[in-house]
């Protein structure tokens, strides 16, 4: 029997980004708050001298430890799904205090404006015809202009060091602190690229070019350039992470309680209204109930559906009839395919790799959604391509041209490995994906966790689509590094093999709790506000109804500013924020 605590103003599951936000925006009106983290509790000083490569990079030390808790995966209807247990394939779940905001690089773009309105612009612009059949590409109820404020936000409250992108709109708000610095790696992309005619800019960054203060009084030190960015916590306190923001902003009210180890299990709900969650205390095993007038779901997109599923909140997507809302309209950006990398070699020329920072890097939008014509080539949406020095580290960068044939180990492989091991420049290629009708996620019906709860079944596969805009990216990275002058390109091999969940995952993932303007295709309004329960709101990546070609972090930062908003008026008037027509 689970014991009854008493009841608060707001829980809030999950203490990453969108959870963070909600928290600090929400402590400012002083309501009582209890934040619950499955994970233990970390704090800035625990990562001061941990630049061990074997512990973070390999063996994944920041990440969900998916042998413990897993989700499955297939890639068809008719496959059964098996239990992902590795994390080799870049599955980089976040967890503990901060979730993944604390081991991500720190890029911060804004995603385009047609991302948002993606199915009445390109159908108005190329006809009803224009996406394939198997697409449930739809647009997100909200344009890019009405987001514009919360961008400024979230940026504002993260320092973001860059420059304005020539290809994007005209910026509103300057960015809070200067671009990062440029390198030998930059200065050849931006000016080979000029010469080509595009438009090169530096990667907007949360690891930022000089000490800032934001409006909340949280202090952000200057990034001392030290390369151990991704997969790791940041020793300096110079990347913008919610434990030196938004956490930290919360946790000045008297009113605001973060409990680590603790699990949800259920959002619990009467009568259409949410009643609180229970969870477990993971260090006694103790099951509680913690009651609230006001339940903020903000983990990572599995955790955010599963929990809807779980919980009997929603209805429940069908891809064999298209009707339903949770669970619709996965998408990811995936290690293999979507997110690759194409690697130029340099004979005499040599780049200090081992300096760098997360978002250090330059990249360009000449490919994107809204710069191609889609008569003229076999995919749709685009992709960014950029060049990146986020500081080399021995274990993870032994790359040698594939042009060679040279094995993975021995004396020869070492030689060339030393000497290729500062003349080097990754090209690195990301771009859209739009949703598949039959890409979702449920509940498996064979596989459970420790409490005996379905875990989550993801089933997901490549389009042709998917597989032929990554090779035309991949032509043009080629393209850019011969130019440049390299010697030896790899092009990583784009076949039918690669496949999700076989040799690629996701760093990157949106959907299953999607936003809209109607209900019949949506789960939340464009405040993160469930259609179907007034005082739920779900926070998070979740929301997305695509994946667009740029990182994801801003955008959720965006909406989560948007839904603590709209949390705040509902706390006033008790209201759904929005109806449909």
């Amino acid at each position: 029997m689970a014991k009854e605590l008493d009841k608060v103003d707001v829980v809030i599951v999950g203490s990453g980004w969108a959870g963070g936000i909600t928290a600090a925006e929400l402590s400012k009106e002083d309501y009582n708050i209890v934040m619950l983290e499955r994970g233990k509790s970390q704090k800035r000083t625990d990562f001061v001298g941990s630049k061990d490569e074997l512990k973070y990079s390999r063996r994944k030390k920041m990440f969900q430890d998916l042998s413990k808790e897993s989700l499955t995966i297939r890639n068809t209807l008719d496959e059964t799904a098996t239990p992902h247990r590795s994390n080799e394939m870049n599955s980089i779940n976040g967890t503990d205090t901060g979730g993944s905001g604390m081991h991500w690089n720190g890029m911060v773009y804004r995603w385009l404006p047609t991302d948002f309105e993606i199915r009445s612009k390109l159908e108005e612009k190329y006809g009803n015809e224009i996406f394939p059949e198997y697409s449930s590409a739809q647009d997100w109820g909200i344009t890019y202009d009405e987001l514009d404020e919360y961008y400024n936000k979230f940026e504002e409250t993260t320092g973001i060091s860059g420059e304005p992108d020539p290809l994007r709109p005209e910026r509103t708000m300057d960015y809070p602190t200067p671009p990062l610095k440029d390198t030998e790696i930059t200065r050849l992309f931006k000016s080979t690229t000029k010469e080509m005619g595009y438009h090169p800019y530096q990667i907007p960054s949360a690891n930022l070019s000089e000490t800032y203060k934001n409006l909340d009084g949280e202090q952000i030190n200057q990034c001392m350039y030290c390369a151990f960015c991704e997969q790791y916590g940041c020793d300096f306190g110079a990347k913008a992470d919610p434990l030196v923001t938004v956490l930290a902003t919360a946790q000045k009210s008297d009113n605001f309680t973060l409990k680590n180890d603790s699990y949800v299990t259920r959002v619990l709900h009467k009568n259409g209204k949410a009643t609180g969650v229970k969870y477990v205390d993971m260090l006694s095993g103790e099951e509680y109930e913690q009651p609230a007038d006001l339940v903020v779901v903000a983990g990572y997109t599995f955790t955010n559906t599963r929990l809807m599923l779980l919980s009997d909140i929603g209805e429940k997507y069908d891809p064999e009839t298209g009707e339903g809302v949770i669970g619709k309209n996965i998408t990811a950006h995936t290690v293999n395919l979507t997110h690759t990398r194409v690697r130029g070699f340099f004979d005499d020329k040599k780049f200090n790799r081992y300096a760098g920072a997360g978002a250090l890097g330059a990249t360009m939008d000449d490919f994107n959604l809204e710069q191609l014509d889609f008569n003229e080539v076999d995919f749709l949406h685009g992709f960014l391509i950029r060049a990146t020095q986020l500081g080399d580290r021995p274990i993870s960068n032994n790359f040698v041209p594939d042009d060679l044939e040279l094995s993975d180990w021995g004396p020869e492989f070492k030689d060339k490995s030393l000497f290729y091991t500062n003349r080097r420049i990754d090209m690195q290629q990301q771009n859209g994906v739009l949703p598949q009708k039959e890409n979702y996620m449920d509940l498996d019906p064979n596989y459970t966790d420790v409490f005996g709860d379905p875990l989550l079944r993801v089933t997901y596969k490549f389009s042709d689509i998917d597989r032929n805009i990554v090779k035309y990216a991949h032509q043009q990275s080629k393209e850019i590094l011969e130019k440049m002058g390299a010697d030896y390109i790899n092009v990583p091999e784009i076949d039918d093999s690669v496949e999700f969940g076989k040799n690629s995952l996701s760093d990157h993932t949106g959907g299953g709790v999607i936003m809209g303007d109607d209900p019949a295709t949506s789960a939340v309004n464009t405040y993160s506000q469930m259609w179907d329960m007034e005082n739920l709101f779900v926070v998070g990546a979740s929301s997305f109804p695509l994946h667009s070609s740029s990182n994801p972090t801003g955008t959720v930062g965006a909406l989560a500013y948007r839904a603590a908003e709209g949390m705040k008026e509902y706390m006033k008037n008790n209201k759904v924020l929005e109806k449909a027509d």
